[in-house]
């Protein structure tokens, strides 16, 4: 990091409830690669800006924080690079709904089809008129069904594991109440699920580990089919749907039978929110789509004050 007080632009949204905050100018320079190299190069080198960005005293365990960098591939408006308080994210379905607003409050683009460069792979994001957005997420999975773990004081939790871009361990049958006023127990059976399934090695693909753990239950919405509490990797829960676990759902959902190509899901958050989401299947893969509003609520200056004890966050 340099040594002299440095000073980054940030735009502050929120998508569904759930907050993003874009470094829109004073970032690293991360040379010409994928966004993937880009990813593994801040990580290795700029993680303390990662820090400062989103972890008291500048932020919080809520917001999910994302480097603007200039995409490998020409026919894409934009790469860019998500992190949390923890971490880095593969993908993040809210995060790109709140870039394609923030890239509109930039004068960047224009309502309409456009492609983003992630580190997963591209993904096609359409900017609607009204504050609306759909994004046509990577393509999404079932990897294993009804994966039972221990889970003390809790017993036995059945769940199954999906990509969605994250991976995720979804569970349908438990005894918890998704409600907003009971998000401290929702809190700790989600992240002793997750404990026991480091403790197993139960894992995605390829041993990737599964650090998202979503929930489920009736809907309070009329016009909502489900209701979700989703526990993201620093124990921070969504407060929106959550598009990459919405995605894992509806790879669930169609592996069973219960969700058709273009048929229309909509998942509610913790909060009230809703997405709306649908999958296409396309040589045998299957490609969702999620559909949500964010709104930008902050374009402002970070100041780093090498001098200040707290420059890059408060951190363990």
């Amino acid at each position: 990091m340099k040594t002299g007080t440095q000073r980054l632009r940030v735009i502050d949204s929120h998508t569904a409830g759930e907050p993003t905050r874009i470094i829109v100018s004073g970032g690293p320079d991360l040379g010409k690669g994928s966004v993937a190299s880009k990813l593994a190069l801040f990580r290795d080198k700029f993680d303390s800006l990662r820090s400062a960005v989103v972890n008291e005293p500048r932020g919080s365990d809520a917001i999910v924080g994302a480097l603007l960098c200039e995409p490998q591939d020409p026919a894409c408006v934009a790469g860019i690079v998500f992190f949390n308080n923890v971490g880095y994210l593969a993908m993040c379905g809210h995060g790109t709904i709140g870039l394609m607003v923030t890239l509109a409050y930039l004068k960047k683009l224009s309502p309409g089809r456009h492609q983003i460069e992630t580190p997963v792979g591209k993904v096609t994001a359409h900017l609607h008129d009204d504050a609306r957005v759909t994004v046509q997420n990577v393509v999404s999975y079932r990897h294993a069904s009804k994966v039972k773990v221990e889970v003390p004081g809790h017993g036995p939790v059945t769940g199954d594991i999906a990509w969605g871009g994250n991976w995720f361990f979804l569970v349908n049958d438990h005894r918890m109440d998704i409600s907003f006023a009971n998000i401290d127990r929702l809190t700790e059976f989600t992240w002793a699920i997750r404990q026991q399934l480091q403790k197993h090695k139960i894992t995605g693909r390829d041993g990737q580990e599964i650090d998202h753990i979503e929930l489920f239950g009736p809907p309070q919405a009329p016009e909502a089919d489900s209701k979700n509490f989703v526990l993201c990797p620093g124990k921070s829960y969504d407060r929106s749907p959550c598009g990459t676990g919405t995605s894992a759902k509806m790879a669930c959902l169609y592996a069973d039978g219960k969700l058709h190509a273009g048929q229309v899901w909509r998942q509610e958050s913790i909060v009230g929110s809703i997405f709306e989401g649908a999958v296409a299947e396309n040589a045998g893969e299957l490609h969702p789509s999620i559909t949500g509003s964010a709104f930008v609520n902050g374009d402002s200056e970070l100041i780093l004050d090498p001098q200040d004890p707290f420059c890059f966050g408060i951190r363990p």
